[in-house]
């Protein structure tokens, strides 16, 4: 899994809220403007594919539920994010949430004391 494209989000994000979905379900979900339900099965097929959804099988309908877990997918894009964009440097990552998400002086402190446990 390399980047989910927004269709692929949208539809990992409905099927983690549901748990398990028909097709038909996950497309009711679906933000308008929904695309075609033919895109949509087509999307999910790929999911499975590449390994992130699993389905039940009800005669010919299939019901799909997730293969892994939210957080892994979060931990995967995160290393990405880190390694490709940040030079895996840690300076850089700590520095960004210092200055560009205006951590409050309290949050930098909460962060030094876990810096500070994980040390330990």
């Amino acid at each position: 899994m390399d980047n989910l494209s927004p269709i692929e989000n949208e539809i990992m994000q409905i099927i983690w809220k549901l748990k398990k979905a028909f097709p038909k379900e996950i497309l009711a979900y679906i933000m308008e403007p929904k695309p075609p339900y033919n895109t949509v099965l087509s999307t999910i097929r790929k999911l499975e594919k590449d390994g992130l959804l699993e389905y039940t099988r009800f005669g010919k309908s299939h019901q799909y539920f997730p293969k892994v877990e939210k957080g892994h997918i979060a931990k995967l894009l995160f290393q990405k994010l880190y390694h490709q964009y940040l030079g895996g440097s840690k300076l850089d990552m700590l520095s960004y949430f210092v200055e560009e998400e205006n951590l409050t002086e309290s949050e930098i402190n909460e962060l030094f004391d876990k810096i500070k446990k994980s040390k330990l």
